[in-house]
């Protein structure tokens, strides 16, 4: 089934080949590769600041790694050629959620528990920080920048608003969500800019005209959804894992349909964090599993196509990143690990 190579203290490699696992086949037809060659090959390193929970790492222009360290309040940047890691320990107890690094370097992030995004310059060492323009907008939660980085935007969950920071005037938009308690949760960009979010807290997806900021909703057909992470291909069909029933799900723009795959793990899947890659494929990882499982799966052939074991066990896996330079996946755990799964052809 795969072959394990030697661990290291604070790196553990695992490479696995992949054909089709005995939970792959109890899945319809019509969700199942026939077989597949990919090789996935994930790596890891123990993060050297204790119990910090660190996550939602993002690729500098220089091939850096920057994460947040949501428990211990620090932005930390780890060196993938000299596996060093060093961190910038932030002036507060924000509970930092998640960053983005721009084209220029300056690192932004979303300061969770104090209501407010932190702009990091790491040349200059001058941290800032963008209060929400309303109060109840306390939690900003993940941030992404649009096509032309001119904008960052950005969910607010428990607020119950998405935003909008100019990276120039520093100035925040709000547009709060027309349903109550919808918990907007991840967020994507997609063709022509337009945002696409999952809307946790209901069976919705919700859209964005970036030029009027007008949102429209989209019902999903299981009541019971629980939509976390959210995506987009090149062509603008909108992926989504629902994390309350396990499943992967698809709503084309066009026409309103929605199509779903159940998890290759059922609907104890969990599946959360979420990537897409250079040619469409999507990424997710189950972590309702023990350990969390790296998921793949091809749009083009409607077929899973990988199911790799994080080899620290994950914890859980809440939000990852994929660099196309690299062709590699970035990610955080609950275990205390900075993880990079390369995925090969």
């Amino acid at each position: 089934m795969g072959a394990y190579h030697c661990v290291f203290p604070g790196q553990i490699i695992i490479e696995m080949r992949w054909l089709l696992c005995a939970l792959l086949l109890c899945l319809s037809p019509e969700s199942v590769a026939a077989d597949t060659n990919q090789t996935v090959s994930i790596r890891e390193w123990t993060v050297p600041f204790a119990s910090g929970r660190p996550r939602d790492p993002s690729v500098a222009p220089d091939g850096s790694v920057w994460f947040v360290g949501q428990n211990n309040h620090y932005l930390g940047r780890f060196d993938p050629v000299t596996e060093r890691f060093t961190k910038r320990q932030l002036d507060d107890n924000a509970g930092p959620h998640n960053l983005i690094v721009g084209t220029n370097g300056v690192v932004w992030y979303a300061g969770n528990r104090l209501g407010y995004i932190g702009r990091y310059d790491p040349v200059s060492d001058i941290l800032d920080k963008i209060n929400m323009p309303d109060r109840n907008a306390s939690d900003p939660h993940t941030l992404v920048f649009d096509h032309q980085q001119q904008n960052i935007w950005f969910t607010v969950q428990w607020g119950n608003f998405v935003g909008r920071l100019n990276t120039q005037t520093l100035k925040v938009d709000l547009i709060k969500v027309p349903t109550p308690d919808a918990r907007p949760y991840g967020i994507a960009v997609g063709p022509k800019g337009r945002l696409w979010i999952a809307l946790l807290g209901t069976n919705k997806l919700a859209s964005i005209d970036p030029e009027t900021l007008v949102m429209t909703e989209f019902n999903l057909p299981d009541p019971d959804a629980g939509p976390r992470r959210i995506t987009v291909t090149s062509a603008g069909m909108v992926y989504y894992v629902d994390f309350s029933l396990g499943r992967l799900g698809q709503l084309n723009p066009a026409n309103q349909q929605v199509r779903e795959w159940p998890s290759p793990s059922g609907a104890g899947a969990g599946p959360y964090a979420m990537a897409i890659d250079e040619v469409d494929r999507i990424w997710y990882v189950e972590t309702g599993e023990r350990p969390n499982m790296l998921i793949g799966f091809d749009p083009a052939q409607e077929t899973y196509v990988s199911r790799t074991p994080v080899p620290s066990g994950g914890g859980s896996v809440r939000h990852m990143v994929y660099d196309r330079p690299s062709k590699t996946i970035w990610f955080g755990t609950d275990r205390g690990t900075l993880g990079r799964a390369e995925i090969l052809p």
